[in-house]
């Protein structure tokens, strides 16, 4: 379903702009790894916002990667990127190699804290994680939403939880930032619908496949109801040592 959409999340170029312009005093040449990234949007802006970095960009679904080399390779950008097929449960690089961690819309994958913990000794001193994760934006959810988000990633708490893990595992909040609905609907939603449009006749009656679909229209049905209530909260957290 998600295999050539331009993002497999949520997201937009100019949340990751947002997002990097928090970042302060990276060394000339900064080494940049992209944890979860997909078909790479967010990792391409990273490179046109800046020049002088090097970027190691990880999934664990080859054809996401492949996808990604074209389109760095379009941007002009490619000679600065290195693709590696891997899980984030197993991210095979040495302590202490990277000024900035990036995952947009992929810490779900192993959970906020998980990934807080497992990821920081990746980081040099002083160094950044920058990530979108599900939150709650209000302290009363609607049945409707608390019973989907319950089912799919009962984890989800508001900002206040997530930003409190973050200092309890070694971090700064630089800052955080609710991503627009319309990172959901133009940069994600509007996609899926258009490729489940295509890929229904291509699937009648296969019963998983079609649980798939109806899942993610499901997802879309609630989001489209109770967007206030929930969504991706940027956050820009430094490496406290």
């Amino acid at each position: 379903m998600h295999e050539g959409l331009p993002r497999q999340g949520p997201g937009s170029n100019k949340c990751t702009r947002k997002a990097f312009s928090f970042l302060s005093d990276l060394p000339a040449r900064p080494e940049i790894l992209d944890i979860g990234c997909g078909a790479g949007m967010q990792t391409i802006e990273v490179a046109r916002v800046c020049p002088g970095c090097r970027i190691t960009a990880v999934d664990i679904h080859q054809p996401y990667l492949a996808q990604f080399i074209h389109e760095a390779r379009s941007a002009g950008v490619d000679d600065r990127i290195n693709t590696v097929q891997a899980s984030m449960n197993d991210l095979p690089f040495p302590d202490r190699t990277f000024d900035v961690l990036w995952a947009e819309g992929s810490i779900f994958v192993i959970g906020f804290e998980e990934g807080l913990n497992s990821w920081r000794r990746l980081l040099r001193q002083g160094g950044y994680l920058c990530l979108t994760e599900s939150v709650w934006f209000t302290e009363n959810p609607s049945p409707e939403a608390l019973s989907f988000w319950n089912e799919c990633y009962p984890a989800i708490g508001p900002v206040t939880k997530n930003s409190a893990i973050a200092e309890d595992t070694g971090y700064r909040v630089v800052a955080n930032f609710p991503l627009p609905d319309s990172a959901w609907w133009d940069g994600y939603y509007a996609h899926v619908l258009r490729r489940i449009d295509d890929l229904r006749p291509e699937v009648a009656g296969n019963p998983g496949a079609m649980a798939q679909i109806e899942f993610a229209l499901r997802e879309i049905a609630i989001f489209r109801e109770h967007a206030g209530e929930y969504g991706y909260e940027f956050f820009i957290l430094q490496k406290e040592d």
